[in-house]
C-alpha cells in the first residue's frame, strides 16, 4: 500500500473491493431489518466504490451512493450512474426521499457524525429506516490502525479502546469508536424509534483463508458470542432506526 492510500485509509476507511461471507452476511442482516423498504428508494451513505449499490440493485432496490472521496465515487459509477459526490453532513437533496438508508462503517470517519445522523434522519421518509453500521469500543483491537510519534501504523493494535479515551483519541484521532451510551446520544431530540440495537462480530474471511476450517470454528463460536452477554466485545453496533 503507497503512502498516499494509506494515509487515505487512516482518514476514510477501506471500501469493499471484494465480496465474501462477511460482506453477504450483512447485506442479508440489511435485508431483514429493512422488510419491504428494500424494493423502495434506498441511499447508501458512504458507499465506496459500489459495492453494496450494485448488490442493494439485485434486490430492488432503486439506489443512491453517496461518497465523499471523487476517485472512490468515481470508481462506483461502474455499478450504478446515481452517484453523489458530497458529504453526508450536508447532503444536497430534498427532505423525505428515501424509504431506507445504509450507513455502513462510515459515521466514525465524518467530520461531524452527529450532523451526519441529523441529515439521515431528515432525508428519511416518515416509516423509513436508517441501518447503521460502527465500531464498538468493545472490541478488544482497533482495525484503522494507529498514529505513534507522527507515523501511521496501519493494521489492527490490541487493546487501543480499552484506554482512557483521551489517551486513545490520541493514538487514533482519524477514527471514531462508540459505546452504546455514544450511539445513543446521536440521536438525541431526533424523530426516531429504535428497532434494533445490537452489537455483531465479523466473518474473519482472512483468517479463514490462511487457516482453513480453523478460522471457520473461530467464526462459528465468535457469532455464537452475539446471542450472549458477550456480544459487548463484538466488532461493530448494528443499529437499526425508523423516522417517526
Amino acid at each position: 500500500m503507497s503512502e498516499r492510500d494509506m494515509q487515505k485509509a487512516a482518514l476514510r476507511g477501506e471500501p469493499s473491493y471484494v465480496w465474501r461471507a462477511g460482506q453477504q452476511r450483512r447485506l442479508d442482516m440489511i435485508a431483514r431489518a429493512a422488510d419491504q423498504r428494500i424494493r423502495g428508494t434506498v441511499l447508501e451513505n458512504g458507499c465506496g466504490v459500489g459495492m453494496y449499490v450494485a448488490k442493494l440493485q439485485e434486490l430492488g432496490a432503486h439506489v443512491v451512493g453517496l461518497e465523499y472521496d471523487f476517485e472512490r465515487a468515481r470508481e462506483a459509477l461502474l455499478h450504478s450512474k446515481l452517484i453523489l459526490n458530497a458529504a453526508g453532513e450536508s447532503v444536497p437533496l430534498q427532505s423525505s426521499t428515501f424509504d431506507l438508508i445504509l450507513s455502513h462503517e462510515v459515521i466514525e470517519h465524518v467530520e461531524d457524525d452527529r450532523a451526519a445522523i441529523r441529515e439521515m434522519i431528515r432525508l428519511l421518509k416518515v416509516g423509513g429506516r436508517a441501518l447503521i453500521f460502527c465500531p464498538n469500543r468493545g472490541y478488544p483491537y482497533e482495525t484503522h490502525g494507529v498514529f505513534w510519534k507522527g507515523e501511521y501504523y496501519f493494521g489492527n493494535k490490541l487493546f487501543i479502546n480499552y484506554l482512557p479515551r483521551a489517551w486513545r483519541n490520541k493514538l487514533a484521532p482519524h477514527v471514531r469508536v462508540y459505546s452504546r451510551n455514544d450511539m445513543q446520544k446521536l440521536f438525541t431530540d431526533l424523530p426516531v424509534k429504535f428497532i434494533e440495537r445490537t452489537v455483531i462480530f465479523g466473518a474473519y474471511d482472512n483468517i479463514i483463508a490462511r487457516f482453513g476450517a480453523l478460522g471457520k470454528f473461530l467464526r462459528v463460536v465468535l457469532q455464537f458470542l452475539e446471542s450472549t452477554p458477550l456480544k459487548g466485545l463484538g466488532l461493530s453496533h448494528f443499529w437499526v432506526v425508523e423516522k417517526i
